[in-house]
């Protein structure tokens, strides 16, 4: 307790402020049972009371001895204010992911990060840029700048077998972000029992998760902050008539979705050319916005708040360059050799009389044969070394079917 007539500048008083003591940096006094005082708190924060002398009670003096001790190492209190002054250093440096990674980003990465996705809170977004524009560093640029700005501790990416030692690969050395690779010894030998709540950083084959019956259970007692999918256009799913057929990796993205914050999608090939199917997509994002069929007035045709997509010809440099070459589209014509003539001719030749021949079959069979004769016709056009190839298989086929008859017949004989 202290008096009211015993304030002075300088003084540290407790029982003010709820984040602890301040300092007295002005004493007015107000007749003989009042004084206004202006202070500091211990956050910096100015601020000014008026005191009577019923609240001399709960006012304390706070001396030197009350203080904690500064006899802390000065070597870990320098790492300490470091270490914050890291983790502040995005308000100071808009690109901070920019310039702590090992990469030159081009104009779109950058305008994809930090103008489009970035101030998402929460992210839900499709990443269709074409193929060539680097996805994957505007994927690297997103976490990076999302762990420095402590909004992301765990990240899950999910891509397809073939790539997720690429991924890892390119997150490590472009971003210095160590990404660990599911697989089924680290899941077995898990401390806990589950593997992924172990780990921060996962890269996942998409099979894998999508197919694992036993994993599934595991997955969904997960929380993360970002997942990621790449090649996502293989999240498929189709509407026929009043029924959708989800593919089993649809199922996956739909099961997973609310255990994220932030969901990213990423593809180069988006649309399939059917509406209904690329909406059942989008329902990934936001479920209640493409929740049930398409209805003129109900569901929307502009996309633009859910996903960006450029193609190779508004990819351009600094220097406003073509990032790429402009496609042009053209026909050669060429001389074909005699053999290459002849090859031509023969394959045409057997084309068309198989073709004749697959309008005599049911409709399902004609389908079927159709399609395979366009793909042969198609190879032809190619190149002589695709056209011998398929032929070559299909000689190769025809002599193993050839013999597992002839195998048939003699074990029929010898009954």
């Amino acid at each position: 307790m202290i008096s009211l007539d015993n304030l002075s500048v300088g003084k540290r008083i407790g029982g003010l402020h709820n984040s602890g003591y301040v300092v007295l940096k002005g004493v007015e006094r107000i007749g003989p049972d009042a004084v206004n005082i202006f202070y500091v708190d211990q956050n910096g924060g100015l601020g000014s009371q008026l005191l009577y002398r019923s609240d001399e009670n709960r006012l304390s003096v706070v001396e030197d001895s009350d203080l904690p001790p500064l006899d802390a190492d000065a070597n870990l209190f320098k790492l300490a204010a470091e270490a914050y002054r890291i983790r502040l250093a995005y308000l100071y440096d808009p690109l901070l992911a920019v310039n702590t990674s090992a990469v030159e980003p081009l104009p779109h990465q950058i305008s994809a990060v930090y103008e489009h996705m970035l101030d998402r809170q929460p992210l839900r977004y499709l990443l269709a840029d074409d193929p060539g524009a680097g996805k994957t560093i505007m994927a690297g640029l997103l976490i990076k700048e999302l762990i420095l700005r402590g909004d992301v501790e765990r990240c899950l990416i999910v891509v397809p077998g073939n790539l997720a030692e690429q991924w890892q690969d390119e997150l490590r050395d472009k971003f210095q972000l160590v990404f660990e690779i599911m697989t089924n010894d680290k899941l077995h030998a898990a401390a806990t029992g589950n593997w992924l709540n172990e780990v921060d950083l996962v890269i996942a084959r998409l099979d894998k998760l999508s197919r694992d019956e036993e994993l599934r259970p595991k997955l969904l007692n997960t929380r993360w902050d970002l997942i990621i999918f790449d090649e996502a256009h293989k999240l498929s799913a189709s509407r026929y008539g009043n029924e959708i057929k989800r593919t089993q990796r649809f199922r996956l993205a739909e099961a997973i979705s609310p255990i994220t914050r932030h969901l990213l999608l990423m593809t180069a090939t988006p649309h399939n050319g059917k509406e209904e199917d690329f909406q059942l997509f989008l329902s990934l994002l936001d479920g209640d916005r493409f929740e049930g069929r398409i209805r003129d007035g109900v569901h929307q045709s502009d996309y633009e708040d859910l996903m960006r997509r450029l193609t190779k010809e508004q990819l351009v440099r600094f220097d406003n360059t073509p990032l790429f070459p402009e496609r042009r589209a053209y026909t050669v014509n060429y001389e074909l050799s005699d053999l290459e003539a002849e090859l031509y001719e023969a394959v045409t030749r057997y084309v068309r009389e198989e073709f004749n021949r697959a309008d005599r079959l049911d409709e399902q069979r004609r389908g079927t044969i159709g399609f395979a004769l366009t793909v042969l016709q198609r190879r032809l056009a190619s190149s002589p070394a695709a056209i011998y190839s398929s032929l070559e298989r299909r000689r190769r086929r025809l002599e193993d079917q050839l013999r597992e008859q002839q195998l048939l017949q003699r074990g029929k004989r010898s009954h």
